[in-house]
């Protein structure tokens, strides 16, 4: 029985061909392209630091935990082991369940009854990491369907970014379905690429997610403030990064 950090003992095995360009990276361009989640952790500190003065917590945590979500799909594209498996879908959970527990917002569930129904869902889901890792991947991606749920409905609040994300995320679960259910095709072509696609697709979608979630939390948990919507480099641009400035609270007479 090989041991659960060999080569190639997990479950899930991506469209891209194994050892093609190099001897010790299992999957090159799946395990590279996790260089996007390097970026947009600090991205997301940077542009937000005005926000990040008031709730450092929430952005660091949750920043870290972005970070070692790219770290571990790193490892396990490399390796394909069981543990980088492991690894990288329980990062991921337990980084939405972090999220969450921070930053949603109170007007739709009370906070402490929230508290329960998260944490015992996400050690439901743990538990499934162990016994049926490759169906936990797909319950994962269900999240979104949630998010999509929320953005919906606070639409008109901030339209411009909440569509930019939602685009995003189409074409990222677009690039992550295709890879797992037409591998064939692709492999026909010689384009077994678009779990890479994912990676960078996926945290473009969350440099758009993060700031939509920190401004509903200025919003409903620091009334004293205004959240406002920036975008970087020039709100002209056709291309732009958005994050959140807080206007200074009214000076009380």
């Amino acid at each position: 029985m090989p041991s659960i950090f060999s080569y190639q003992s997990a479950e899930v095995d991506w469209c891209e061909g194994n050892f093609e360009r190099s001897t010790v990276i299992a999957e090159y361009y799946n395990t590279i392209s996790n260089v996007s989640f390097f970026v947009l952790s600090p991205a997301l500190l940077y542009l937000n630091r005005q926000y990040r003065q008031h709730r450092a917590l929430p952005m660091y945590v949750v920043s870290g935990l972005l970070f070692c979500v790219g770290i571990f799909s790193m490892y396990f594209h490399m390796t394909l082991s069981y543990v980088g498996q492991l690894l990288d879908e329980l990062s991921i959970l337990w980084t939405l369940a972090v999220a969450y527990s921070f930053w949603y917002p109170r007007v739709y569930f009370p906070r402490k009854h929230f508290f329960w129904l998260s944490g015992v869902t996400t050690v439901i889901s743990t538990l499934m990491s162990f016994i049926k890792p490759a169906f936990n991947a797909y319950v994962l991606n269900c999240i979104a369907f949630h998010l999509l749920y929320l953005t919906w409905c606070e639409l008109k609040k901030v339209h411009r970014m909440a569509a930019v994300m939602v685009l995003w995320w189409v074409l990222a679960i677009s690039s992550w379905i295709s890879d797992r259910w037409l591998c064939g095709l692709w492999q026909a072509i010689n384009f077994p690429y678009f779990h890479s696609f994912w990676h960078v697709l996926i945290a473009m979608s969350l440099l758009y997610c993060c700031p939509l979630v920190i401004y509903f939390d200025v919003s409903y948990e620091m009334p004293s403030f205004k959240p406002k919507l920036e975008y970087w480099p020039s709100d002209s641009w056709p291309v732009v990064v958005p994050y959140v400035t807080l206007e200074e609270p009214h000076k009380q007479c």
